[in-house]
């Protein structure tokens, strides 16, 4: 007897599934309710469920920690090849770890608008965004930028640097 050939969302589905079960088990241990794996190759290479609470950093976000973990694993900062699988729809902070680790694809369950209604609401750091910087939430000055620029052109002239 032959198996079932396997429908093209069985996989997708059954990934975001544990993506859901690493947001409910982060919220049994006192964490935040978000949890994210990354699968290369129709297999997971990562886990990640929100840390924010438990390790006291607010950059522990449960895409940020499957990122960090599937780097590792991987080696490599560009985890191109690869997809994210995330219990909600991505923070700014976590967009830009996306666009930054050059994953081919996101996944999300809940929306912003869901997280927003439980307390999770992004939409002031959104807002920031499109502000000039001297009209943004926290005060930013410029300093020093000769100096800084020194950084920049040792850099570009650099035969051993890593482009990305």
């Amino acid at each position: 007897m032959q198996d079932a050939p396997q429908k093209p969302d069985e996989p997708r589905n059954a990934w975001m599934r544990e993506a859901i079960r690493l947001s409910m088990e982060s919220v049994e241990t006192g964490g935040g309710p978000f949890g994210a794996i990354v699968v290369r190759n129709g297999s997971i290479i990562s886990r990640g469920e929100n840390r924010v609470t438990t390790a006291n950093d607010p950059t522990a976000h449960a895409e940020i920690v499957a990122i960090r973990e599937a780097c590792h694993t991987l080696g490599s900062f560009s985890l191109t090849g690869c997809e994210l699988f995330t219990s909600c729809e991505p923070c700014p902070m976590c967009l830009g770890a996306i666009l930054w680790s050059r994953l081919d694809r996101v996944w999300y369950a809940n929306t912003r608008d869901d997280a927003a209604a439980i307390g999770f609401d992004d939409s002031a750091f959104y807002d920031e965004f499109t502000k000039p910087i001297d009209a943004r939430r926290i005060p930013m000055s410029q300093l020093l930028q000769d100096e800084a620029q020194s950084a920049f052109v040792v850099w570009q002239q650099s035969d051993v640097k890593t482009p990305y």
